[in-house]
């Protein structure tokens, strides 16, 4: 009952793409041969050469008959619906493995005698395949950067490293080794890293680019102490020159004098007023010259809005004082013509 759930289940996840099913070969004409099939998928086991020259055959697991095979009538009777057997290549099949498949099996070769002729076993292993890799990285204190890479599924994985298409070197590595799940690598490192699981029934890999945690190597001698050893980018204070104080030149009297202004002002304001300086006579940024030529658009269509708006307003007052004019002639015409 157990069984028949598990399979159900997994017909359900490979049909919601959960895994794809794997397919493996195993040959098993051999004495003691060793198989191993996926979890899942489907696993080809070849017994004999030809069993249409073998009289009578059987197939057995836990001394329970999977498959039979008469040669006389090629009558081939199988106890498991998951599985199936090919008589002219001696090939069995089972599909959807199962944790329950794995085990040992014995095979059992008749005369027409019904006597033994032959007797094997093989040991079957039915693993889960490696799938969705994941790579997490993390920097540390001093600059090393540790990543560790892990599989969802997966019976005794192995894993495999590589920086832009090659093996990881010691020199690379600051602790552990290019076959282990979690690696340590030194500050300078970066490119493409690629992490590869692989058991014996699949394989898969994740890729990531790494670029180095922010760290500088220091090498340098800074009041007689020599200074050598990583330190964050940002918040490096050894070994930075001071900046020289600005001058300026003033003409007095024909001659140049070279003015410090660290002597008259401190540093902090200096920089200050250096800064407000360049920021006043810096370039305008792009985006406030498109605001500009925006507004100037945008003030030369009102302009046109307000001059049509006018012309539209004089013409209907032009026009309502000619026809007011001539009303008023024509009432003075006909005044005329009754006085007369």
């Amino acid at each position: 009952m157990e069984a028949g759930l598990l399979l159900l289940l997994l017909m359900m996840m490979m049909m919601m793409g959960v895994f794809q099913a794997v397919e493996t070969f195993c040959d098993g004409r051999q004495d003691g041969a060793q198989c191993v099939g996926a979890l899942g998928g489907a696993v080809d086991i070849q017994l004999v050469d030809n069993a249409a020259e073998i009289p009578r055959l059987y197939w057995k697991k836990n001394g329970s008959k999977i498959v039979q095979w008469i040669s006389n009538n090629t009558k081939t009777i199988i106890r498991d619906n998951r599985v199936t057997f090919i008589p002219s290549t001696g090939t069995v099949r089972i599909n959807n493995l199962i944790r329950d498949d794995s085990g040992q099996y014995k095979l059992g070769a008749l005369d027409s005698n019904a006597s033994l002729t032959a007797w094997r076993t093989l040991l079957l292993s039915v693993e889960a395949g490696v799938s969705s890799v994941q790579l997490v990285s993390e920097c540390w204190s001093q600059g090393q950067m540790q990543v560790s890479c892990s599989s969802e599924e997966g019976d005794s994985p192995q894993y495999s490293w590589t920086l832009d298409g090659r093996t990881l070197t010691d020199s690379e590595l600051f602790s552990g080794n290019s076959q282990t799940n979690i690696i340590v690598l030194r500050q300078n490192i970066s490119g493409r890293l690629v992490c590869s699981v692989r058991n014996r029934v699949s394989e898969s890999s994740r890729e990531k680019d790494i670029s180095t945690c922010g760290f500088i190597f220091i090498n340098c001698t800074s009041n007689g102490t020599l200074i050598s050893e990583w330190v964050f980018r940002e918040n490096n204070t050894l070994c930075v020159e001071p900046t020289p104080a600005p001058t300026a030149v003033t003409h007095t009297g024909g001659k140049e004098t070279e003015l410090n202004y660290s002597s008259t002002i401190n540093s902090s304001s200096n920089q200050t007023d250096t800064q407000d300086l360049l920021w006043f006579f810096r370039p305008p940024s792009p985006l406030l010259i498109c605001g500009l030529r925006f507004l100037l658009v945008v003030l030369l269509l009102l302009s046109i809005c307000l001059y049509f708006t006018w012309r539209k307003k004089k013409d209907e007052k032009d026009k309502s004082s000619a026809d007011s004019e001539d009303r008023d002639n024509s009432v003075m015409m006909v005044e005329m013509s009754s006085a007369s």
